[in-house]
């Protein structure tokens, strides 16, 4: 099982590119996202990897980070969504996105993902939905973790590594909120779903203001 290729990236595709990894090219299939945020041709990159495995197919998928993977395998468990499917709707929402929308709900925004209808969209959202705070939960922990090491060039000083994208610190903060909610007595359910909606409103703040404003949401009316 290839998790996750590390290497020079050698070609960017509409949909894949080909990252040479020990003198061994792999064509990794990625979302309009995940391209978009590579480096040019010839730089250094990493991402993390899933592989299809079927009788007449040996398919690689390559996402920036650890929690848009496993978005990527939940995505797939859900009947109808296929491989193109699920990078679409990451490629449209992100891994954040996605969750907040399962979270809430919001067929529509998955919707918004080409390729995918509204019989599909709200497929992902009813399967998906009790397992989004621990995916949520997840994304938090990766988020806190290091990124994974760029590798070095020989001949050459490596370059520094690439800063994390941006909404890493938005996912740990996510991830505190939500766990901090549910030691204080609430379900999972609720409690992803408030904080989903107080990050949705102000995606910048930070734990603490998700908290208050999460509380909010949850308090009687």
């Amino acid at each position: 099982m290839i998790g996750r290729l590390s290497g020079r990236l050698d070609w960017k595709g509409a949909d894949q590119v080909l990252i040479d990894a020990g003198g061994v090219g792999y064509l990794v299939t990625v979302s309009d996202r995940t391209l978009a945020g590579l480096p040019p041709e010839g730089a250094d990159c990493v991402l993390w990897t899933d592989l299809l495995v079927r009788e007449d197919l040996l398919q690689l998928f390559g996402f920036a980070t650890l929690i848009e993977r496993e978005w990527h395998r939940a995505l797939m468990t859900v009947q109808g969504v296929g491989a193109k499917a699920s990078l679409a709707i990451l490629g449209t929402l992100g891994a954040e996105g996605v969750a907040r929308a399962v979270v809430l709900g919001d067929a529509r925004s998955i919707q918004a993902a080409p390729g995918v209808g509204p019989k599909i969209a709200q497929r992902v959202v009813l399967e998906l939905k009790a397992k989004a705070p621990a995916l949520m939960a997840a994304g938090g922990a990766a988020a806190a973790a290091a990124p994974p090491p760029q590798p070095a060039r020989r001949g050459r000083a490596a370059s520094p590594p690439a800063p994390p994208p941006a909404q890493l610190p938005a996912a740990a903060a996510t991830a505190e909120a939500l766990s901090a909610l549910v030691n204080l007595g609430y379900g999972q359910g609720e409690a992803a779903a408030a904080v989903a909606e107080a990050a949705g409103a102000t995606p910048e703040a930070a734990m603490p203001e998700l908290i208050r404003a999460a509380l909010k949401r949850l308090a009687p009316k």
